[in-house]
């Protein structure tokens, strides 16, 4: 069952669907999860889908379309701010609060994508988030800065923020704001086919997961508040909860969680594989989606 709802993230509103068990109970408490979506999606994709079947196993879910996504305030539209981002993670915590059927000592956190590693970021300040997960987990400042793998040189990377700063002053000058994409508008034989980037462009551009509020747009001066954003930089010694990150073998982002684990402070830590998936494929597809899921439920019982 879900009802739609909505918090404040700072000055923003923003637009929540709330789930709950099928024997709900109002004069219960139950456990809470909080479900942040990836970059540019929104919460009728990917980590909707996991709120709702992690509600029928038991937990009140919420997810939100973040600050400035969706159906949720935030000017410029399409901004994608991870500090905000980070906060909206916070701010979905204090709504569960208010919630009398929410046993405050029992909230938890999962993240997809982008929003893993906005969840790994709040989870490191937020001692209410008991413990946490993420589903093909990226550092979005990482990722938009330096590629995949980590391939693109500084002088490059200098070089495209000069051409951010030059459209910010552009803007700030009355010329029209600068946009983008998170995903290849259109795909070409250099894509490798199980890249986040090909298959980006299918689950987000096509019937398989495009929604209409997700219309693959990112403002370009993003790129000056992602460019710096290092959500890993201060797991070790922050983040102490127990964590579960899991990822799909034939990933191209793979390396996000299996550093994450690594390195965070934490003695409950663990890596889960799904053999054979890509990044994105733990978004939707049945075959590694109905693998994901008892494993989540397994964590989230064991340590919320």
């Amino acid at each position: 069952m879900s009802q739609s709802v909505s918090f404040k993230s700072k000055q923003n509103k923003l637009a929540a669907n709330l789930f709950v068990p099928k024997d709900f109970d109002e004069n219960k408490q139950y456990a809470a999860i909080t479900v942040a979506h990836p970059g540019g999606g929104v919460k009728e994709q990917t980590a909707g889908m996991y709120a709702e079947k992690l509600s029928e196993a038991g937990y009140v879910t919420v997810v939100y379309d973040a600050s400035h996504q969706g159906e949720s305030e935030g000017e410029p539209k399409y901004l994608e701010d991870p500090y905000a981002r980070t906060e909206d993670v916070r701010a979905s915590v204090d709504f569960l609060t208010t919630l009398d059927f929410v046993d405050n000592d029992r909230i938890a956190a999962l993240g997809v994508c982008a929003g893993g590693g906005y969840t790994v970021a709040a989870a490191q300040t937020d001692r209410r988030i008991k413990s946490l997960a993420t589903v093909s987990m990226v550092d979005i400042g990482s990722l938009f800065r330096e590629g995949i793998d980590r391939v693109v040189p500084v002088e490059d990377q200098l070089g495209f923020l000069k051409q951010i700063s030059d459209q910010r002053t552009a803007e700030a000058n009355g010329g029209e704001v600068g946009m983008g994409g998170y995903v290849p508008e259109e795909l070409d034989d250099s894509m490798p086919e199980n890249s986040t980037m090909y298959q980006g462009h299918d689950y987000y551009l096509t019937d398989r997961g495009c929604h209409k509020n997700a219309p693959n747009k990112m403002v370009l001066r993003s790129f000056t508040e992602i460019g710096s954003f290092a959500p890993y930089a201060y797991i070790d010694p922050l983040l102490t909860q127990p964590f579960l990150t899991i990822a799909g073998s034939d990933a191209d982002t793979r390396y996000f969680s299996v550093e994450t684990v690594e390195n965070a402070a934490g003695d409950n830590n663990e890596f889960f594989e799904i053999k054979g998936a890509s990044h994105v494929d733990l978004y939707d597809k049945e075959e590694y989606v109905s693998q994901v899921l008892p494993k989540l439920e397994s964590f989230f019982s064991e340590n919320v």
